[in-house]
């Protein structure tokens, strides 16, 4: 029941990132008078503060990583064990895919609706993506950003850390990551995140889908060697 317990609450948490986070994106971010609403900035802080109220919410019960970039570096920093890394994992992947699937009913009540290419928020780069970057800036930022994303995560939760502060300091990383990362890619550095919209846009955003699962696990991975090599707990 324990373990049923954590698992529920890494899928609760990654459903919540992606309604708040994408659903900024796909919603909140367009208004009557075109594509402004609450733009980059806003969609930064819906992802950063949705991380924050997740902490404090299921961190006591399972420490919150919703997201497998975190899980799996947990497991090769040999803080989470390989059984509750696959549970985790899948339950996040599981409340990733059911919150685009809920923000996919919801925008298909706005008249004229129409699935866009890289739609419900869907990561992505090159022509016709936001800032239309390449593959190499992509791949780049993606790994770069997840591996500072992750040092951040083994510092403030390290044993001498401040625990109370923990929840805040990630969210506001994961905030300043999406104010610099959105126009080259949308921000993944978590690979559920990016599994969600992808299934429900289709196309192109599936197709893209490996970078953006490879890629954050890749620099999760590369921050939890750093971590045990260079840096004490």
């Amino acid at each position: 029941m324990k373990s049923l317990k954590k698992y529920f609450a890494e899928g609760l948490g990654t459903f919540a990132l992606v309604l708040f986070g994408c659903g900024a994106a796909t919603i909140a971010s367009v208004s009557e008078s075109g594509p402004e609403g609450i733009g980059l900035l806003g969609i930064s802080l819906a992802f950063g503060l949705a991380v924050v109220v997740m902490a404090y919410t299921i961190g006591p019960i399972s420490g919150c990583h919703i997201n497998p970039a975190i899980s799996i570096a947990m497991l090769a920093a040999g803080k989470l064990s390989a059984k509750d890394t696959v549970g985790y994992v899948i339950s996040q992947c599981i409340g990733a895919v059911a919150a685009a699937g809920l923000l996919y009913v919801i925008a298909t009540g706005s008249s004229g609706f129409a699935m866009p290419e890289w739609g419900l928020g869907s990561n992505g780069w090159g022509e016709g993506y936001l800032g239309e970057y390449n593959m190499t800036s992509a791949l780049v930022t993606e790994f770069v950003f997840t591996f500072i994303f992750l040092l951040v995560i083994f510092g403030t939760t390290a044993k001498n850390a401040s625990p109370l502060m923990a929840g805040l300091a990630i969210g506001i990383s994961l905030a300043l990551i999406h104010m610099v990362a959105i126009p080259i890619t949308g921000t993944s550095v978590n690979p559920a995140r990016s599994l969600g919209p992808a299934l429900f846009a289709g196309g192109m955003a599936l197709e893209q889908l490996w970078l953006f699962i490879v890629v954050p696990i890749a620099g999760g991975l590369c921050a939890a060697l750093t971590r045990n090599i260079f840096l004490d707990d």
